[in-house]
């Protein structure tokens, strides 16, 4: 791995600012242990395992923690932290807590035996503590706690000692007090461990003494200077879809800059129902930012006449934005003189994807962001949200004092109901499904459930079924209702909705949206399903 690749992680936020360095090893937890880090209002970063000390001696490291993973530390070519790493963390003092592989590292390195156990340990364990362990503290005699390995420690190293097992496991917390240095055997970060966090926070404040001030008001005020200088008297041009990544970087770029940021908002023809006008009103009007709207629905609709592969779709919708974009773009630069800048609201999980010891995801989401804009279009990115994760996007939405709607949107993907219209996309069938997802987001909103869920919609299906409305037989449009709730996306459930509510949405949907005699409910879970249809 190059150390241009593990440089990734060190442009990430101020070098001056104190954080808690993750390690990750390739565990699917890695990220939730940053969660639960910056939920104590400490800051963090996620880097490689195989980060070099002169990457992070750049940083502030107040403690460093290394992740869960798949491998096996005794296996060849399973990975290991950096010699010169260990030198830094002994010469600077710098607490460390081994987490799982996390663990099974340490006593790798300071000479313990790891080996496979005679029975794999998963799901919820009751650990028994042994002794004085400072993590532990408020923690009782007996706690449950979440396991997921197949190795084990069956020596500690020589100057640590045991603090914690369970029936199956003699070793599942160690510690050295010389060293400064915790092992767990448990995954603390997961809800299943439920007196994890307050063993996190032992560690993280109680022996690295991080501070806790990273809070969203300062985070904007410290971007706000930052970009002026970074900016000058230069100008920035950016997408806007009115959701909330895009409108809290918007709002945060027009403080820090005025009109001398351009915001540009491509109406697709496949948007919600009236969502030009109020993102006008609300980006516009009520926020003041310099926004042109470019409507070019017929343009995209007429492109899409007669397609049905969702891929195609998505495709035609990507490449369209970008030339559009472009030229709205070299308008911007004609009239201000210069712009060489671009606004992109790329949030944190996007960054750690390529980050992670796994390496580059080979799934890139393009259509998130303004992605794959043309080599031509020379403009240096600026990204408010980079070190920011969904739920703190919304904090700052708040202390920036951006309204409640807005903030807790849910996500709306880029080819918007393009890929809600299940086969062809036509004006008319956009125009059933913008009033039937607008009265479903209206009904959560008015039942007070809106909040509960991760994210909702509705589906115009290309089937028809019969049916009776006053004396006549109707031959209408089926529509889809799709409610999850979830944190990360890469899995989710099915909302269990209230029977009352469910009632509300299909009469209010059948009467009010001519063309869909029929409601369902989609009761599917990801995996196997997917959040959308197409």
């Amino acid at each position: 791995m190059s150390e241009e690749y593990l440089k990734q992680s060190s442009q990430l936020g101020n070098l001056e600012r104190p954080q808690v360095a993750i390690l990750d090893f390739g565990s699917q937890y890695s990220h939730l242990i940053a969660r639960r880090v910056r939920e104590m209002n400490v800051y963090c970063e996620l880097y490689s395992c195989l980060v070099t000390r002169s990457i992070l001696e750049e940083h502030k490291i107040t403690g460093i923690i290394l992740s869960g993973g798949p491998s096996s530390v005794y296996e060849e070519g399973s990975p290991h932290v950096e010699k010169g790493v260990w030198e830094m963390i002994k010469e600077k003092g710098i607490p460390v807590l081994g987490i799982c592989y996390g663990m099974q590292e340490l006593a790798f390195v300071f000479g313990g035996c790891v080996a496979p156990g005679q029975e794999r340990e998963y799901g919820k364990t009751t650990m028994k503590t042994t002794g004085s362990c400072k993590i532990f503290e408020g923690l009782d005699s007996e706690e449950i706690m979440w396991m997921s390995h197949g190795d084990k420690l069956h020596e500690v190293p020589e100057g640590f000692t045991k603090c914690g097992s369970t029936d199956n496991a003699e070793f599942v917390a160690i510690q050295n007090l010389e060293k400064k240095m915790w092992g767990l055997q448990f995954h603390p970060e997961v809800t299943h461990s439920p007196k994890g966090s307050i063993v996190l926070k032992n560690f993280v404040i109680g022996v690295c003494s991080s501070p806790t001030d990273w809070k969203m008001k300062d985070y904007a005020e410290e971007f706000i200077e930052s970009v002026r200088k970074q900016v000058g008297d230069g100008h920035v041009i950016g997408a806007v879809s009115g959701g909330v990544d895009s409108t809290v970087a918007a709002v945060l770029m027009n403080r820090a800059i005025g009109d001398r940021f351009h915001a540009v908002l491509v109406d697709n023809g496949c948007l919600r129902l009236n969502e030009s006008t109020k993102v006008l009103k609300r980006l516009r009007e009520d926020c003041g930012i310099n926004l042109r709207c470019v409507n070019a629905s017929e343009l995209f609709l007429g492109k899409l006449a007669g397609v049905t592969e969702p891929e195609k779709k998505r495709k035609i919708i990507g490449g369209t934005f970008i030339d559009i974009f472009q030229e709205e773009a070299n308008k911007i630069i004609e009239s201000s003189g210069a712009c060489d800048f671009l606004l992109q609201g790329t949030l944190y999980p996007d960054v750690i994807e390529s980050i992670s010891y796994k390496g580059p995801s080979a799934t890139i989401k393009t259509h998130h962001n303004v992605g794959g804009l043309p080599a031509s279009m020379k403009l240096k990115l600026i990204e408010p949200l980079r070190e920011l994760f969904k739920d703190e996007v919304r904090e700052l939405g708040v202390a920036l004092g951006i309204d409640e709607p807005s903030v807790w949107r849910h996500p709306f993907p880029g080819p918007g109901l393009a890929i809600r219209v299940l086969g062809e996309v036509t004006p008319d069938r956009v125009k059933i499904l913008q009033e039937a997802d607008d009265i479903l987001i209206q009904e959560l909103w008015k039942f007070n459930v809106y909040r509960d869920i991760a994210q909702a919609f509705a589906v115009l299906l290309p089937v028809k079924s019969v049916g009776v409305m006053g004396d006549g037989r109707t031959y209408e449009n089926v529509c889809s209702i799709r409610c999850v709730t979830t944190t990360d996306f890469m899995t989710a459930e099915f909302y269990r909705m209230p029977y009352e509510l469910m009632e509300s949405i299909s009469n209010r949907i059948i009467n009010e949206v001519r063309g869909i005699n029929r409601v369902c409910y989609d009761i599917s879970s990801k995996p196997p399903a997917t959040v959308e249809w197409e």
